[in-house]
Parts: structure tokens; C-alpha cells; sequence
């Protein structure tokens, strides 16, 4: 039985341990002993206290493995992913870390490893479907809309964080990389509002933000740009929050104490912001391609609509970690292997893997629908 490492044992790195012991050998490292020994009292997981700050802890956790999932912290993630690479194993990261993955290109390729990076829902997912679509067609623009929100709405914020919530508020602040025209192009975070209809919410709220990353070096796509979906009105709160200096990097001095101002917000956020206990979320998607297929025009949308599952999972795990475990099985297979860094794109675009993990997915109640129109594009 070939052995899995997994690397976190967060929200997301428990579910995708939890898959994936179905069929193979799988260890959870985690400096946390309470959270490992929640998942090992609930799948067959062996478990492993580690502090993976530390890249030697990281090699050691990887030796003998046949493939390590990096479930770690974004801030983590980079060097975390480089100690797998120097332990020699194949990787699938979902940490989303902010560094240039393909820093790390050269060292993957020496050492003969696959290195996968983004393999969540998006980036991830919405990826794998961009590098399918520009396999088999010329794809003239691509855009993404995409957001994880509670069912319940409550004021002030109507959001919930799924995920750390500091990962969120970096999200607007952090300047949005889109393409237009063939060049990239810079716009603030929460910029270009506009109100969108998602079926079956209806109204939501959608804004530029940083989440195209690989797609701006890999595609050949004139136009291209995420948005990140929220109810409406939540996006002018936090507006205020960042130009009153709450998102701030840098310390601000408090009597004897210094703070960064957006830790004091997470800090803050964070109680109002956490999913209670069995409380419902969902996960919606929409990825618009254009382009010409055949020589004629072509339009092609994918939608997903998730919410958490009777056994309370919630979506962003299923969609995020179910998205990642599809991928750690064609890598485990041999279905797909590249050496070097992998984006999902580059998956996709390998005959034969999307249709493996839209299946995967679909077997798990993850549904994504397609539907293509040929003719006019606009």
C-alpha cells in the first residue's frame, strides 16, 4: 500500500487525510496533538506531532513517503514545499503560499520530483478547467467567480472565514494581478464591484482579487480576471476597515506594545468570523471561457454549487481537498507525471484528467456542470 504524508491537520488537511486513508497508508503531521487525535478517533490515520516550521522535521515527516500533501498555513508553504523537494517525494500543496512557486522549479527537476501547487477549488480547480479549454480550443478570455459564505446572513458582515482569517484580509489588501489585452494589468484589492447572479443564491457581490497567479505566466489568454464573490454590502465594510489603516503590515506602537494592525484585526474578526459548530456554508463557482473552437465561436461555463454535507464537512474542505486528493491519486497512479512544478493548469491540459477528477469530484457530491454554446461569443 503506498504511504501518504499529510502535512496539517487543519479544516481542510483533516478531509483530505480523511479520503484518502480509504485507499492508501496515510500519516497527518500537525504540531497540534488535539487535532490529530480528533481525526485519528475518526478515520484509520496515523498521526505524527511535528513542528513544521522546521525543514528538517518536514524531510523527516517526507522520508519513505510516496507522496506529501502540504496542508500547512500560507506562510509555511513555500518552505515547507522546498524541504518535500529536497527529501526527494512527490508533492500536492494547497497552501497557497505568495512566493513564485517556480522559484523552486529547478530543484523539483533535479531531483526528479512532481510538484503540484494550488490544488484547491481556485486557484485549482478553476485552473485545471482553463488549461483543458486552451488544450483543445483558442481561448480569447477567461473569468472566474468564485467565494465560500455561510447560508445565514448576519449583520454586520454576512461572511463567515472558513479558512485563517488573516489568509482573507490579505486578500483585500493585496493588489489584483489581471490580464487585459495581453498585458497584465494591476488593480487595488475589492476594486471593479459589480453585482452578479449566482444560481440558486441569486444577488452576490463580486471584486478583483490576486487569485490568477500561475495563469499569468502559463496561458496565452488576452483576457483573464478572478473575482471573489461576497453578500452584498460586505465589501464597503471592509473598505472602511482598510482605509482607517485596520489592514496594515506594519506595526503601530500602543503604549509599550507593538501591533500589527491587521493581526489586531484578525484578532478581533476572528470570534465573529468562525463557523460554529454544524453551522451550514457553500461554495459557489462560475469559470466563463470564450474563445473559438473549430474555427468558430465558442463559449463554455462551468458552475458549482456546494454546501457542507450531512456529516458536516463543510464545503470549502469537500471542494478544496477533494480538488487536491483527485490529483494526489494521478500522481499515486502514475496518470500524471511531470517533473518540476506542476500548476493545475498543467494538469488539465494532460489528456484524460480532467474528465478523472470532475468524476472523483462528482463521487464525492461535488458537482461541477458544463454547458457550451457555440455562436456568437459576446
Amino acid at each position: 500500500m503506498k504511504k501518504v504524508v499529510v502535512l496539517g491537520a487543519g479544516m481542510v488537511g483533516s478531509a483530505i487525510a480523511a479520503d484518502l486513508c480509504r485507499e492508501f497508508a496515510v500519516t497527518s503531521v500537525d504540531a497540534s496533538e488535539a487535532q490529530l487525535a480528533r481525526l485519528a478517533a475518526a478515520h484509520p490515520v496515523a498521526t505524527r506531532v511535528a513542528d513544521l516550521r522546521d525543514p528538517r522535521a518536514v524531510q523527516d515527516a517526507a522520508a519513505g513517503a510516496d507522496l506529501v500533501i502540504g496542508a500547512v498555513p500560507g506562510h509555511m508553504g513555500f518552505a515547507t514545499l522546498q524541504a518535500v523537494i529536497a527529501a526527494g517525494v512527490n508533492a500536492v500543496d494547497i497552501s497557497f503560499f505568495p512566493e513564485d512557486p517556480f522559484r523552486l522549479d529547478a530543484a523539483a527537476q533535479a531531483a526528479g520530483v512532481t510538484a503540484i501547487t494550488d490544488a484547491g477549488v481556485a486557484p485549482g480547480l478553476s485552473n485545471l478547467v482553463l488549461g483543458y479549454e486552451a488544450s483543445r480550443m483558442a481561448v480569447d478570455s477567461f473569468r472566474c467567480l468564485v467565494g465560500g459564505l455561510p447560508v445565514r446572513r448576519d449583520w454586520p458582515w454576512q461572511y463567515k472565514a472558513p479558512f485563517s482569517p488573516v489568509d482573507v484580509l490579505e486578500e483585500y489588501v493585496r493588489p489584483a494581478r489581471l490580464m487585459e489585452g495581453g498585458a497584465v494589468v494591476v488593480k487595488p484589492a475589492l476594486s471593479d464591484p459589480e453585482l452578479v447572479e449566482i444560481d440558486p443564491v441569486g444577488t452576490l457581490e463580486a471584486f478583483n482579487t490576486d487569485g490568477l497567479r500561475t495563469l499569468l505566466r502559463t496561458m496565452r489568454v488576452p483576457d483573464m480576471a478572478e473575482k471573489t464573490l461576497r453578500y452584498p454590502g460586505h465589501i464597503e465594510y471592509v473598505r472602511v476597515l482598510r482605509e482607517a489603516g485596520f489592514l496594515g503590515s506594519e506595526p503601530v506602537q500602543v503604549g509599550d506594545v507593538a501591533v500589527r494592525p491587521i493581526d489586531l484585526a484578525a484578532a478581533l474578526l476572528f470570534p465573529r468570523w468562525r463557523l460554529q459548530e454544524g453551522e451550514p456554508e457553500f461554495t459557489a463557482m462560475e469559470l466563463t471561457v470564450r474563445g473559438r473552437l473549430d474555427d468558430a465561436p465558442c463559449t463554455v461555463v462551468y458552475r458549482l454549487f456546494d454546501r457542507t454535507d450531512e456529516h458536516g464537512v463543510s464545503s470549502m474542505a469537500r471542494t478544496t481537498g477533494y480538488t487536491c486528493t483527485a490529483i494526489a491519486r494521478l500522481v499515486l497512479s502514475g496518470a500524471f507525471r511531470r517533473p518540476g512544478v506542476c500548476p493545475p493548469e498543467y494538469v488539465g491540459a494532460a489528456p484524460g484528467c480532467l474528465d478523472e477528477i470532475l468524476a472523483h469530484l462528482a463521487a464525492r457530491g461535488v458537482v461541477v456542470r458544463k454547458e457550451v454554446t457555440h455562436g456568437n461569443n459576446n
